[in-house]
């Protein structure tokens, strides 16, 4: 879907996380654009571990729940175009075959960098024998987390699970990306209102205007009039969110629920003249948009 420049240590399934990255991308898609409630992730659930529940946020782990995220080629060489190619496994060890449709997809695939400085939102394309494959490019040498969002035919809910992906190049490390409360890409002004606030539901509002004039006229993808993903720094957690309001533009509204103190990214992908974009935030849960993570979460 998205090509450059694009984030989220998880969109889906941390009960909170988030991160957001610059990027662009290219895609189609139609749905009910009405509003739909918040979603904390596929992820977020509960745990049962020893006598207590644990709430772990989503794509921190490659198996869970007896369903495991096996990627086939998990070293590729940076800059060249690759069928990234995994399956999700069942508890008997047989690729699962079968999903129920979530956002008008069967699986959603992310694919980040540790420091979050590009972003890919996929929807990879499924064979008769269970094996997921997309085709992509990682921009650089580094470390990567793959994140696939899914719930498996007859289940009572979704899940998020990652697995690392390792390209071999010339590493430059970097801290996140600092960025305001506006961003700009491909002519678009994004605007982030709100703030993440650790363990309490937040709302956030993202108003988009081009050339001055807010764009009212958002088409949907993927079944509403925009998409938020958000990645936490330091251990890529997911979390992906959805609008709850529904009109289309200029403000899309998200409430979502930051786990932890430290830096996210927050990627919103949105649909205009019939061209899917992203525009990405570096976002801290004391509120501060702009401002670089510590320095125990950076790369």
């Amino acid at each position: 879907m998205n090509t450059p420049l694009r984030i989220t240590a998880f969109a889906a399934g941390l009960a909170a996380a988030f991160g957001l990255a610059l990027g662009v991308g290219h895609a189609t898609g139609s749905g009910d654009p009405s509003p739909k409630p918040a979603m904390a992730g596929h992820a977020g659930h509960t745990e049962e571990s020893g006598g207590g529940a644990e709430h772990l946020p989503g794509g921190l782990q490659i198996s869970e729940r007896g369903y495991t995220l096996s990627v086939d080629n998990a070293f590729v060489t940076a800059g060249s175009p690759t069928d990234l190619r995994f399956r999700i496994l069942g508890s008997d060890g047989k690729p699962v075959t079968a999903y129920q449709q979530e956002h008008e997809k069967d699986l959603h695939l992310i694919v980040a960098p540790r420091d979050l400085s590009t972003f890919q939102h996929l929807h990879p394309t499924l064979a008769a024998d269970g094996t997921w494959s997309a085709r992509t490019a990682v921009p650089a040498a580094g470390e990567y987390r793959v994140l696939a969002d899914f719930t498996p035919a007859g289940a009572a809910e979704g899940l998020t699970l990652g697995a690392d992906l390792h390209a071999a190049g010339d590493l430059r490390p970097a801290p996140l990306p600092e960025t305001g409360r506006t961003v700009t890409v491909d002519g678009y002004t994004v605007t982030l209102g709100g703030d993440l606030t650790p363990g309490r539901s937040g709302r956030l509002t993202l108003s988009v205007s081009k050339d001055g004039r807010p764009v009212t006229d958002l088409q949907p993808y993927l079944g509403a009039y925009g998409h938020l993903v958000a990645l936490r720094a330091g251990d890529l957690a997911y979390l992906h969110v959805h609008p709850d309001t529904g009109a289309p533009g200029p403000e899309i509204g998200f409430t979502t629920t930051a786990p932890s103190t430290g830096g996210y990214r927050l990627f919103l992908d949105f649909k205009h003249q019939d061209t899917v974009r992203t525009a990405a935030f570096t976002v801290t849960t004391d509120g501060a948009a702009g401002a670089p993570a510590p320095a125990d979460h950076q790369h």
